[in-house]
């Protein structure tokens, strides 16, 4: 698992043709994006930068292009009210963030563009046909694979073997929830891993959820991918930290905040292959004939005074595989 581009376009924006770039005009363009946190949360800003650096080695500048924001859409009920807002306001194509964001959007459009990231599994929630050719007006990049959820297990077991019962945080809003469920529950015996399932709908819910399993001795946590867990990410790594339990998170950005470890892909990647897609859109590219780009490598990232702190020794073999390793 060593670092690199984890998402791979077929015909990459360094291999079209020089022609097909200068379609780029000065006529001005309009997109939306919808994203699930505050602007002024870190990841929001780094995503953004990533999508921007793409666009603009594209040609695509406040010259020419207009990108509209909508911050913090994070439920579906938001989503709903944000999509229809977009919709009739009539941007040349619009970029949902979440799952739950594709499925208002689509609700409303079937012309608009749509170009999503951060989706789990499009094909499985019924949002398009296939991978290959999505068809209709929606393309767009996934974020995990679903026996990621195995991964996770497997990796804390081995940083913290004397665990034996394990809380999932979930948002049971998340349609992803049960799709993830379906993979991490049958994977959990191979461990020796009883599960439990933590239905949290915000911050208090959070902390009570991490509060109830360190009440019985040799737990875990595993935090599922979701807006909810994201946003709240200093509070979920506070309180592990106070009720000393070892968890596993889904993304690297939760590893310097204290959590033990992470595995997953690297977000920013997604917005970055998103510049490409939403390229050639506005150059003439069906959506439905561009196959939708999924995950291929994955990055590790440990903290050893977390791990140190817990009293746990992280085995030189998973050091190894490391993408980081914060002393």
């Amino acid at each position: 698992m060593k670092r690199r581009e984890f998402i791979t376009l077929l015909g990459s924006a360094a291999a079209w043709p020089l022609a097909a770039r200068s379609q780029t005009t000065d006529r001005m363009r309009r997109i939306a994006l919808m994203m699930p946190y505050a602007e002024s949360d870190s990841e929001s800003q780094v995503r953004i930068a990533a999508l921007h650096d793409s666009l603009e080695k594209l040609g695509w500048t406040n010259r020419n292009l207009h990108v509209d924001y909508r911050w913090d859409v994070g439920n579906p009920e938001h989503a709903r009210a944000v999509a229809k807002e977009l919709v009739a306001s009539a941007p040349d194509l619009i970029m949902p963030s979440t799952t739950q964001m594709l499925a208002a959007v689509q609700a409303e459009t079937r012309t608009i563009p749509i170009v999503f990231v951060n989706v789990s599994d499009p094909v499985g929630t019924g949002l398009v046909t296939s991978i290959a050719r999505p068809g209709g007006n929606i393309t767009g990049f996934t974020n995990f694979e679903y026996a990621t959820g195995g991964k996770w297990l497997e990796i804390l077991k081995e940083i913290a073997p004397s665990v034996a019962r394990v809380a999932v945080i979930a948002n049971p809003k998340n349609p992803n929830t049960a799709l993830y469920l379906g993979t991490i529950e049958p994977a959990a015996p191979r461990f020796g891993l009883a599960l439990s399932v933590a239905g949290v709908n915000d911050a208090a819910g959070i902390e009570q959820a991490i509060a109830a399993a360190a009440r019985e001795p040799n737990g875990g946590l595993l935090i599922m991918p979701d807006p909810l867990t994201i946003v709240h990410r200093e509070l979920i790594v506070a309180a592990t930290t106070r009720h000393r339990l070892p968890a596993a998170y889904p993304y690297r950005y939760f590893v310097p905040l204290g959590g033990l470890f992470a595995y997953g892909i690297d977000s920013t990647d997604l917005y970055r292959g998103a510049g490409a897609y939403v390229d050639r859109i506005l150059k003439g590219a069906n959506p439905g004939e561009l196959p939708i780009q999924q995950p291929t490598k994955f990055e590790l990232a440990i903290n050893l005074k977390t791990a140190r702190a817990l009293g746990l020794e992280v085995p030189v073999t998973l050091l190894a595989l490391a993408d980081e390793v914060i002393e």
